[in-house]
């Protein structure tokens, strides 16, 4: 049995959907003990709203309006490596891509921003496209240089790369592994998942209890399985206030990364790296890092264990 596939499988329970967190790609498990994240600094909420608005225009494939986010000798370098000068190049080169790919759409999850001066700025994030380029399945990361201009935060410089992932689709029969019940224990809080096979072996459905401190209980639903128009697998998971989140996965050394992009239910966007180390065959190290609510930056979660459920014991016959 594939080890770095088993150990996705772990990674792909785990992405689940945890209302009173307000995230689609947490575990059920909600660490406490976590400071606040600090409020945006008024650059780098306009910066975070640059980026909301530029992401509407491409979903509206506004190549005029996208251009106009970058300086007037602003470039950009796309992950070929071609570059283009100024904002009238941009928007050409815009026009074309969105004439060879109607109706495609982005999403954005930046995961930094940091200041250089009062007027410069440098952002790094993914970009994940809808429907995928043709090719090999991968990633889309892309480097930002803001400058203050006016008054105004413009773009100077953006560069992309495309970072293959290497993954093939898999025997369905490595799911095998996940099949039966997980549980997970954290301040005062436990969730218990329990895994199916559904559509004829190929998804695995996991349905989840979160039972809090206070009594109260949450559940949702979680599918797991591969994307042929991805090419990746992939995760899709729902939560009980309306909220979901996607999930593509990537192997790292210790186990499996996922770039989690997905909203609450009042809409809230929300974002995330989740990472998954194995410990054994049945236990295993969550962990979600890089999370954004709503575009602004929120503290990294604890480390969560989560275990495989021992079945209950059989009891033993009375003697007579």
């Amino acid at each position: 049995m594939n080890h770095r596939f088993l150990t996705f499988i772990v990674v792909a329970m785990l992405g689940a959907i945890h209302s009173t967190a307000g995230f689609a790609q947490q575990p059920a498990i909600a660490p406490t003990g976590q400071k606040s994240a600090a409020p945006p600094t008024p650059s780098e909420a306009a910066i975070r709203a640059e980026s909301e608005a530029f992401v509407a225009a491409f979903n509206k494939a506004d190549a005029k309006a996208i251009a106009a986010f970058w300086t007037e000798e602003g470039e950009y370098i796309d992950a070929s490596g071609r570059q283009m000068v100024g904002r009238e190049a941009i928007e050409q080169d815009y026009s074309k891509f969105f004439a060879a790919n109607p109706n495609v759409k982005i999403q954005i999850a930046i995961d930094s921003l940091r200041f250089l001066s009062d007027s410069i700025a440098i952002e790094d994030g993914r970009a994940i496209v809808d429907p995928l380029p043709q090719g090999a399945p991968g990633v889309s990361k892309y480097t930002a240089v803001h400058t203050k201009v006016d008054g105004k935060w413009l773009m100077a410089s953006v560069r992309e790369t495309w970072s293959e992932t290497p993954i093939t689709r898999q025997s369905m029969a490595d799911f095998e592994w996940l099949i039966g019940a997980w549980v997970a224990e954290e301040h005062g809080n436990q969730s218990e998942s329990v895994y199916s096979w559904v559509a004829d072996k190929s998804f695995v459905q996991r349905i989840y209890t979160t039972t809090h401190a206070d009594g109260t209980k949450t559940s949702g639903v979680q599918l797991i399985g591969w994307n042929p128009v991805q090419g990746r697998v992939q995760s899709w998971s729902f939560s009980p206030d309306g909220g979901h989140a996607s999930g593509l996965w990537s192997p790292n050394e210790r186990g499996w990364t996922a770039e989690m992009i997905g909203m609450t239910g009042d809409g809230t966007p929300t974002t995330s790296l989740i990472r998954i180390a194995r410990l054994d065959d049945n236990a295993c190290v969550w962990q979600s890092v890089q999370r954004t609510l709503g575009g602004v930056a929120i503290p990294d979660t604890d480390e969560v264990v989560i275990k495989r459920q021992s079945p209950p014991v059989a009891s033993q016959p009375t003697a007579r």
